[in-house]
């Protein structure tokens, strides 16, 4: 991991919180190589013991906005409850987008990302 060319912008946070390197680490390769997200910040999250990743995500469509989104990875054996969520939209506070994505990391490198909203959200028609 410390031969990475990820590793520098992530070293502070992963030594911060050994528990979820893997997750954080493996999230923030899939989003910075694999789905193109550009300007990526990393940002941390005391409240849940981890880092978050926030970048702008590449347009669903030609011409739609790019769209500013939080990453808050996990591993798959861990237990996520709604006031750790809560804690996660606090500390991002007025950048809060409306919805972050909470990506859930297996051992056989697969992520799953399940997007969060605030309060109860209409699905769209």
């Amino acid at each position: 991991m410390q031969a990475h060319p990820s590793h520098p912008q992530l070293s502070q946070l992963l030594s911060k919180y050994p528990k979820i390197a893997g997750a954080f680490f493996q999230t923030y390769n899939d989003l910075t190589l694999a789905q193109k997200w550009t300007d990526i910040e990393v940002i941390d999250l005391p409240e849940c013991q981890r880092g978050a990743i926030k970048g702008l995500r590449p347009p669903p469509a030609t011409g739609e906005p790019r769209l500013v989104c939080v990453v808050v990875p996990c591993s798959l054996a861990e237990s996520l409850s709604t006031s750790w969520i809560r804690g996660a939209f606090a500390r991002l506070g007025t950048d809060a987008p409306e919805a972050i994505f909470v990506a859930i990391c297996a051992e056989d490198s697969s992520i799953v990302y399940y997007k969060i909203s605030k309060g109860i959200v209409k699905p769209p028609v």
